[in-house]
């Protein structure tokens, strides 16, 4: 079907971003007809054709989002229906390039026409296809790496709120994870955030094994709901055909949600909790399950950003995305929160893909803060504070500064030494409660 162009002229009517056409009778049976997902082209007399999508079809009618708005088109607009879904360029000189949330190349670069396309929000790789997750992906950050180590084909999220630095945790984690290609998605970015990540990316030297989709604040909302298919498309071909470990990184999916939201006001759909739609945990279920280990080929690893209105985590957005996603980084204060994070797949490499000592590291020194909060809470209501009190409270100042602090970077293996060398600054060995072999290898004496 791909290639066959329709042209309809019966427009029934134009509401809040979406246009609604008539078709006859015989198209429902028709195999050239037009398909939910298609593209078109609604064009107003002498006007300049405008992209849109068919989001509903039936009844002998189609409904369609126009991505730039509807402003200046009438009845008498002309449909020419492309006969294809959304199609993503796709082949190795796609790395270094930016697109726009409709696909169309953004950064004035070589044209791209003549590469191959690939079809967008396929179907997600079959689970009983998939291989185990086993690989850790390296971040150089201590409080993924240390505490919630991330693992190829994980989907996890960041959730974080308004004035929190999500984006340049993101950004970070862009630029030191070990995996071969980023494949980069924003949505509803500002001008500023998405020279950000670029600049950010381009001096690090990371940028020619990156691809960016962006959907800028003053490009139309609905181009954000492609934007993730478009990165997930590429980053699947990559993983499949190139056999590349391939990192996803989106922000915001709360951004997606809206918009989401939105088309579903303009299609007269009943909303549900909070005016969003009951498909929502579907909708967002679809793009995070093509994260994935493919036997005998590559991975795909899905990072995003979930932002929580007013820091609320009940809120249908992140609430949905918890049950889909295998844990969460919560940001809070400009840190990870140690004890609101949560990565369900670190088992998978703790001990067998890193050091011997790193579950006792992990779990002493979170058991070791959380003594140390309860030292903090005890001082602010003027109780008296006992050695081990003390020594905690110190204990807690050095870990915020060297593994809570966002500036950190370190291989883990650094990590793990700077953790017994914290832990060694503070406690005695027989106070950490670790196994002696543990304690014989890795405590530095001279610290004791």
């Amino acid at each position: 079907m791909t290639g066959i162009a329709i042209t309809y002229d019966r427009v029934l009517s134009i509401i809040g971003g979406v246009i609604r056409v008539a078709l006859p009778p015989d198209t429902a049976d028709d195999p050239a007809g037009p398909r939910f997902g298609d593209l078109a082209m609604v064009r107003e007399e002498d006007g300049p054709p405008r992209l849109a999508q068919v989001v509903r079809i039936g009844d002998g009618e189609a409904s369609l989002q126009v991505f730039s708005g509807v402003e200046g088109l009438s009845t008498r607009s002309r449909v020419h229906f492309l006969g294809h879904p959304p199609q993503a360029v796709f082949s190795p000189n796609v790395l270094g390039r930016v697109f726009a949330g409709d696909g169309r190349v953004l950064d004035h670069g070589p044209s791209l026409d003549h590469e191959p396309k690939v079809e967008v929000d396929g179907p997600s790789a079959n689970p009983a296809r998939r291989a185990l997750a086993s690989r850790m992906i390296r971040t150089d950050v201590p409080m993924i790496d240390v505490f919630n180590s991330l693992v190829e084909s994980q989907k996890i999220p960041i959730l974080s709120s308004a004035g929190e630095p999500h984006n340049a945790l993101l950004a970070r984690i862009g630029i030191q994870a070990d995996a071969d290609i980023v494949v980069f998605g924003g949505l509803g970015l500002t001008f500023d955030d998405y020279w950000t990540f670029r600049s950010a990316f381009e001096d690090a030297g990371v940028f020619m094994r990156t691809v960016m989709f962006v959907n800028e604040a003053s490009d139309p909302a609905f181009e954000r709901l492609l934007v993730p298919d478009l990165a997930l498309a590429v980053a699947e071909r990559f993983a499949v055909e190139e056999k590349k470990r391939v990192l996803v990184l989106l922000t915001d999916m709360t951004a997606y949600a809206d918009a989401l939201k939105e088309v579903g006001i303009s299609l007269d759909r009943v909303p549900s909790t909070r005016g969003y739609l009951g498909d929502l945990y579907s909708q967002l279920a679809r793009r995070y399950e093509k994260a994935a280990v493919f036997p005998g080929a590559g991975s795909v690893t899905l990072f995003t950003v979930t932002t929580m209105p007013g820091g609320d985590v009940t809120h249908p957005v992140p609430d949905n995305t918890g049950y889909i996603t295998e844990g969460q980084f919560f940001l809070r204060n400009g840190r990870i929160d140690p004890f609101g994070s949560l990565s369900r797949l670190k088992q998978h490499v703790i001990g067998k893909e890193t050091r011997e000592d790193h579950s006792a590291v992990m779990n002493t020194m979170i058991r070791l803060y959380s003594g140390a909060r309860d030292a903090q809470r005890k001082q602010a209501m003027a109780f008296e504070l006992s050695d081990l009190d003390q020594r905690l409270l110190r204990y807690g100042t050095l870990f915020e500064t060297r593994f809570m602090d966002l500036g950190v970077a370190l291989p883990i293996e650094k990590a793990l030494d700077l953790g017994w060398q914290t832990m060694a600054e503070c406690f005695a060995p027989e106070e950490l409660l670790v196994r002696q072999n543990l304690i014989d290898t890795y405590y530095p004496r001279q610290a004791g």
